[in-house]
C-alpha cells in the first residue's frame, strides 16, 4: 500500500498554528550545522530533482564526517539550500520562521488589503508604476477608499523603480503618491494615502456571482487562491450556482497563484462531477521516491470533511487567466482539458506543475511539525512531484497559452464581474457571438511583480491528503 501519512504533515502544521506566536525565547538556539544537516536530509530524501546535484546522491560521501565538512563550507543555510537547488528550480523555497509559512497557508497575512501589480514605465527608464488589482474588503486600503484601477508611482515620497520596490513597499506602513496614465506618460495627481497592514485572512471567493445574460445564466467566479479552509464556501458558491441554473461558468485565475492541491482537485469536480473516480493527475517523483510515494489522483465526490460537492456537469469552461496565474490553477486548467472543453481567455500563465509539502527539521520520512527541532524555526517547501494529467501533459515550463489573448489595460481595467470588463467581456463575446464588443487598443506593458510576491508561499503548489 503506498505511503499516507506524509501528506499529512500540512494538517497536522496547522492544529500548531498560532498567529505570529514565538517560540520560548529560554530556548538554546541550534547551530548552523544542526540546521544546514536538516536541509541535506529533506532534500536527499524528498528533492524532485535530486539527481541534477551530485552532491544529494546517497553515496556522495564516503563518511559522515565528509559529509559535514561539505555542509560546513557554507556559510549561512541559505547559502546551501541555493547550492543544492537544481537549475531548473524556480520554486523551492526555505524559510527561517515556519509560523509566518503556516499563518500564509491559512490564508493570513500582515496585509493593508491593496492588491497590486507593479508595471514598467513605456521606454527604458527603470521606473515602475504600481496599479491596484483589487481591493480586499474591511482592509485598510478599503476604508481609505483605494480601488481597483488606482494608479500609484511614489512611495513615502520616492519613485518606485526596478531595484528599490522590494524595500519601499516591505514596511508595516508607507504612503503611496497617486497618478493616473495619459497616454504613455504617468501623471502625479498630488494625493497621497498612507496604507497600514494588518493581521488579515483573505477569503479567496472574492466574487461569485450569476449573470443572466439573454435569457441564459453565466456564472462568474473570481477565485484568488486555493486555501483549503475555504473550501466550504467554495461548494456553497457552486451550490448557488446550481440552484440559479449556471449553464455556463467563467472561472477567474488572473490573480491567483495557486495552493492547495486538493482544493484544486475539488474545484474540478465542482465545475464537472460527470467523471467522478476518473483520473486527474499522476504524479512523478524522484527515482527514490517513485515506486512507495507515487499515485494517481482522481475526481472527487467530497470535501475533505465528508461533504458532498456541488457539481455543475459542464462540458466547457471558460477560464481566465495572466502571468500571475499559477501552481494549483494550471493544475484545474492542465487536468480539466482531456475532459472538458477549457477556453482560456488572457495571456500565458506562469509554467509551474509541480507540488511541495512542508517538511520540519524531524526524522525522516515524515519530517513531522510534532518532532520538530524546538531550538530554531527554519523549515523547507520543496518542490517534491510533479503532475501530469491524463493525457500525460506536464512540463510546460513556458506557461499555459491562452485561446484568446487578451492583455489587462492598466489605463481601462474595468469593473471585477461586470460583463463589460474587458477579460470577462472577452468570455462573453465567445459564449454569444452575435453580441460582439469594441475594445480600446493598448500598448501592452510589461509586468515586474506584483504584491502576493511577499507571500512565502508565492506561487507553491501544496501537496496534502
Amino acid at each position: 500500500m503506498k505511503k499516507k501519512f506524509l501528506f499529512s504533515l500540512l494538517a497536522i502544521s496547522m492544529l500548531f498554528v498560532s498567529c505570529f506566536e514565538d517560540l520560548d525565547d529560554n530556548l538554546q538556539q541550534a547551530s548552523t550545522i544542526e540546521i544546514q544537516d536538516f536541509i541535506y536530509r529533506g532534500l536527499n530524501f524528498f528533492y524532485l530533482y535530486k539527481a541534477d546535484t551530485p552532491e544529494l546522491a546517497n553515496d556522495a560521501f564516503a563518511t559522515n564526517a565528509d559529509k559535514n565538512a561539505f555542509l560546513s563550507s557554507f556559510d549561512s543555510p541559505e547559502a546551501l539550500f541555493a547550492y543544492l537547488k537544481s537549475p531548473q528550480d524556480r520554486f523551492s523555497i526555505l524559510v527561517d520562521n515556519y509560523i509566518e509559512l503556516e499563518n500564509a497557508l491559512s490564508g493570513v497575512t500582515l496585509n493593508n488589503g491593496m492588491e497590486y501589480g507593479l508595471v514598467f514605465y513605456s521606454g527604458n527608464s527603470g521606473n515602475v508604476f504600481g496599479y491596484v488589482r483589487y481591493v480586499l474588503p474591511n482592509s485598510d486600503a478599503d476604508t481609505k477608499g483605494i480601488k481597483r484601477g488606482d494608479i500609484f508611482n511614489t512611495v513615502n515620497g520616492t519613485q518606485i523603480t526596478a531595484s528599490n520596490f522590494g524595500s519601499l513597499l516591505a514596511p508595516d506602513s508607507y504612503t503611496i503618491g497617486l497618478a493616473t496614465i495619459s497616454g504613455q506618460d504617468i501623471v502625479p495627481t498630488g494625493e497621497t494615502v498612507e496604507l497600514v497592514k494588518e493581521q488579515y485572512t483573505e477569503n479567496p471567493i472574492f466574487i461569485a456571482n450569476t449573470l443572466n445574460i439573454g435569457g441564459e445564466n453565466i456564472g462568474y467566479l473570481m477565485y484568488n487562491a486555493f486555501t483549503g479552509d475555504f473550501d466550504p464556501q467554495l461548494n456553497n458558491a457552486f451550490g448557488n450556482f446550481q440552484a440559479d441554473g449556471v449553464t455556463k461558468l467563467v472561472l477567474d485565475l488572473r490573480y491567483n497563484g495557486g495552493g492547495s492541491v486538493r482544493t484544486a482537485q475539488d474545484l474540478a469536480s465542482m465545475i464537472t462531477g460527470q467523471f467522478a473516480g476518473q483520473l486527474f493527475y499522476t504524479e512523478q517523483w524522484n527515482e527514490d521516491r517513485q515506486e512507495e510515494y507515487a499515485e494517481n489522483e482522481v475526481f472527487n465526490t467530497t470535501l475533505r470533511n465528508g461533504t458532498n460537492i456541488n457539481s455543475l456537469n459542464l462540458s466547457s469552461v471558460y477560464i481566465i487567466t495572466s502571468g500571475s496565474t499559477a501552481s494549483a490553477s494550471e493544475l484545474v486548467i492542465n487536468s480539466l482539458k482531456p475532459y472538458i472543453n477549457v477556453i482560456q481567455i488572457g495571456t500565458n500563465t506562469t509554467g509551474k506543475f509541480q507540488a511541495s509539502f512542508l517538511l520540519y527539521d524531524a526524522p525522516a520520512p515524515q519530517f513531522s511539525r510534532s518532532e520538530a527541532n524546538p531550538a530554531h524555526t527554519y523549515a523547507m517547501l520543496p518542490l517534491v512531484f510533479k503532475t501530469a494529467n491524463a493525457n500525460g501533459v506536464t512540463d510546460f515550463v513556458d506557461g499555459l497559452t491562452p485561446d484568446i489573448e487578451q492583455s489587462e489595460n492598466f489605463a481601462n481595467l474595468g469593473i471585477l464581474g461586470d460583463p463589460d470588463e474587458p477579460l470577462l467581456a472577452r468570455a462573453l463575446e465567445d459564449i454569444f457571438p452575435s453580441q460582439p464588443k469594441s475594445y480600446t487598443d493598448f500598448e501592452p506593458l510589461t509586468e515586474l511583480s506584483e504584491s502576493k510576491a511577499d507571500s512565502p508561499i508565492y506561487q507553491i503548489m501544496i501537496a496534502e491528503k
